[in-house]
C-alpha cells in the first residue's frame, strides 16, 4: 500500500460562490499533459483557440458558471417530503393515543356538570370580589351586564 497524503489545510482552497467572483487558486491544481499543451497555445492569440479549448481553459479555472450556481435544485422536495412525512407520523401517533392510551371523557366535562358546579358556586359565594360570583346578580338571578 502507498502512503496517504494529507490534505494541506493551510493553502488556500477553491470555492464556487456568487460573492466571490475570483477564487484564490484554481479549479484544476494539477494539470495533465494535454492541459499542459492547451495552457501554452493560452499564450498566444486567442482568435486561434477554438470555442471548446476556450470552455476547457475555463473549466481549469472555474468548476461552475455562474448560471451554474444561480440554477436551483430539488432538494425543496425532500425537505418538504420530510416534513410531511413526520407531521403524519405525528398525526398517526396522536390519534393511536386517543384511542388506544386514553380513557373515556370524564363526566365532569358534560354541560349538565360544568352548570350545576357554577350554581353551586354562586350558591357558596365563591370569590366574591373578583371571580364567578362577583359576575352574578343575586337579586335578579342572572348575570350580570
Amino acid at each position: 500500500a502507498g502512503v496517504v497524503k494529507a490534505e494541506d489545510y493551510t493553502l488556500p482552497s477553491y470555492v464556487d460562490r456568487r460573492d466571490v467572483p475570483l477564487p484564490e487558486v484554481a479549479f484544476v491544481r494539477d494539470l495533465s499533459a494535454q492541459q499542459q499543451a492547451l495552457k501554452e497555445k493560452e499564450k498566444a492569440s486567442w482568435s486561434a483557440l477554438s470555442l471548446d479549448e476556450k470552455v476547457e481553459l475555463y473549466r481549469m479555472k472555474f468548476n461552475e458558471t455562474y448560471a451554474e450556481m444561480k440554477k436551483g435544485t430539488n432538494e425543496w422536495k425532500t425537505i418538504l417530503g420530510g416534513v410531511l412525512f413526520f407531521l403524519g407520523f405525528t398525526g398517526i401517533v396522536i390519534i393511536w393515543q386517543k384511542n388506544f392510551m386514553y380513557g373515556p371523557i370524564p363526566h365532569t366535562f358534560s354541560e349538565e356538570w360544568l352548570s350545576a358546579q357554577t350554581k353551586r358556586m354562586l350558591d357558596m359565594r365563591v370569590n366574591p370580589v373578583e371571580g364567578v360570583s362577583a359576575q352574578w346578580d343575586f337579586e335578579k338571578n342572572e348575570w350580570k351586564k
